[in-house]
């Protein structure tokens, strides 16, 4: 399941979890063909070509029948897996002892367990009359039984569980037992047979995972049927709280999902420990856009409002995922949602910066249905270094005024300020009070040309004294051209320019076009759009308000 920075990415996890099965531990097999050719014994290798006539000679010349080879085998192992049914007799007959029968190679399989992998009916029907055990294990406890449903060998399980193996219990390592291996690999006659003799149908594995979750997790619809026919609970929980409704929403498995929901799924059962995450979260993360539109109508919006909750549009966000995004927002989910404590993101516009080949799209989206632009974006333009994004966002009509975020932008545009050419001419063109700016960390750490780029849009000779101050220790620090400019007179005409704009509302300041159509000469507009002083710092961007062109979009 996904962690929070992947189940959200952030992730889904458990609470948005990284995609990761939360399933079988596999188990390891052997490669039986890795006999070394001189070190199996003129038995063994009578038993494994099935040489009853050699085999014979060499019984009666005495020749031991347990010398095992490089892997652990003896002839008995090499009868059973090459379903060698004579010689395997005459090999019993030879020594029909408890521990022979039951002699282990050296990774724990012993004579039965190999006949029962290769489905050898005839070999485990020998063994088990002969006293082998129908429960052994080998090293990583894998019993007869589950390599017999493994491998599907009905017809050998039969025979295992009418001479007592275990139909409950673990069966490999991990705690995986032979239903949760018949449902994963959707063996229907299998599963049938394993529940009709007993199988408990709520078995859990080491993860606290049910055969049914697992169903869920491979998108084995056939399996998933039978188990909820049988009782199985479509709302179990594995040990990280992920429900099987998650999982197959998470994998993309639209018919388990259909399923379960018609069967009594709960959308609405948290899937992980900070009970914020839920199936509708994985789907939008993931990009299954089918399930999402399953769960959206099923699912209590108020994962959307709460604020202890996620809206599943952050999910959509952060899987990059447009199309999911747009359904969301179209059925009503907020484009600005709740603050996302879990993942420190204050909107999903925010969080969109993490975002690359998939940014733009998502942005339009979010401010398509009305996501709401403020200074954070455009801190988080900065710290991105989104520089058309965040001229974008002030053509968008993003609040130059009343800031709540004003100390963490500080600190992105301090940082950008190296930068200075490709956002704030936009910044301060479109209205933005340079006041703001003239705080102690931007005068002190600022180069010297952004601070005086910054004072042309003031009365550098009327400034509140806390700032004159301030400007005074800088200069008296600095190159000779700031304490030039800082000593020079504005012209009256740059004081009529910002008692102009001073006087025009915000959003005329937002683009050239208001301007340009005041009854002034050309000249006197481009004055009032700062486009000498633009001119004169090399503000290619900006150039274009010389010819009046109009605003970029990304």
């Amino acid at each position: 399941m996904l962690g929070p920075q992947e189940a959200l990415g952030c992730g889904l996890g458990t609470g948005a979890r990284e995609a990761v099965s939360v399933g079988r531990c596999l188990v390891k097999r052997m490669d039986f063909t890795e006999a070394y050719s001189d070190s199996c014994s003129a038995v063994g290798l009578a038993a494994r070509e099935g040489n009853v006539k050699v085999l014979r000679k060499l019984l009666k010349k005495g020749r031991s029948v347990d010398v095992a080879d490089n892997r652990g085998w003896m002839p008995i192992h090499e009868a059973a897996y090459h379903n060698s049914i004579e010689c395997l007799r005459m090999l019993i007959h030879a020594d029909s002892s408890e521990n022979y029968i039951k002699a282990k190679t050296f990774e724990g399989f012993c004579a039965l367990h190999l006949a029962a992998s290769q489905g050898h009916w005839k070999i485990v029907q020998i063994l088990l009359e002969a006293g082998a055990d129908p429960n052994a294990t080998t090293l990583e406890e894998t019993t007869p039984l589950f390599l017999a449903v493994e491998n599907g060998q009905i017809d050998v399980l039969r025979l295992l569980l009418r001479h007592g193996a275990n139909v409950n219990g673990s069966h490999s390592m991990c705690g995986w037992n032979s239903l949760h291996q018949a449902s994963f690999q959707e063996n229907a006659e299998i599963i049938k047979l394993l529940l009709k003799k007993g199988a408990n149908q709520e078995c859990q594995d080491d993860f606290g995972i049910t055969p049914l979750f697992v169903a869920a997790q491979y998108g084995k619809p056939e399996s998933l049927n039978i188990l909820i026919s049988s009782g199985a609970n479509v709302n179990c929980q594995a040990l990280d709280k992920a429900t099987p409704l998650f999982i197959a929403a998470q994998e993309g498995h639209t018919k388990c999902v259909e399923l379960l929901l018609s069967s009594g799924a709960d959308p609405d059962l948290y899937c992980n420990e900070d009970h914020w995450q839920l199936p509708i979260h994985a789907a939008a993360q993931m990009g299954h856009t089918k399930i999402l539109d399953l769960l959206i109508p099923l699912t209590n919006r108020v994962c959307d409002t709460g604020p202890d909750k996620v809206s599943p549009v952050y999910s959509a966000v952060f899987g990059g995922h447009e199309e999911c995004l747009e359904i969301l927002l179209q059925k009503g989910y907020s484009p600005d949602a709740q603050t996302c404590l879990v993942f420190g993101f204050s909107s999903p516009m925010c969080m969109a910066f993490q975002k690359d080949c998939e940014f733009f799209g998502i942005v339009n989206i979010l401010l398509k249905y009305g996501a709401q632009l403020n200074e954070l974006h455009l801190a988080y333009c900065l710290k991105y270094e989104k520089f058309s994004v965040f001229r974008y966002f002030l053509k968008k009509g993003c609040p130059l005024t009343s800031w709540n975020h004003i100390s963490e932008f500080m600190n992105h545009a301090i940082k950008a300020q190296t930068k200075y050419k490709e956002w704030l001419p936009h910044l301060l063109v479109a209205g933005f009070d340079p006041l703001t700016l003239l705080c102690s960390s931007w005068i002190d750490s600022v180069s010297s040309d952004t601070l005086i780029f910054t004072l042309e849009f003031t009365n550098w000779k009327r400034l509140p004294p806390t700032v004159e101050k301030m400007l005074s220790t800088r200069a008296s620090n600095s190159s000779w051209t700031v304490q030039q400019h800082i000593a020079s007179i504005p012209s009256l005409t740059h004081l009529c320019r910002l008692e102009i704009r001073s006087s025009l509302k915000p959003e005329h300041l937002r683009s050239d076009s208001f301007i340009r159509q005041l009854p002034l000469p050309r000249s006197l507009q481009n004055y009032l759009l700062y486009a000498e002083v633009l001119r004169m710092n090399e503000v290619p961007e900006l150039a274009g308000i010389q010819d009046g062109e109009s605003s970029e979009a990304p």
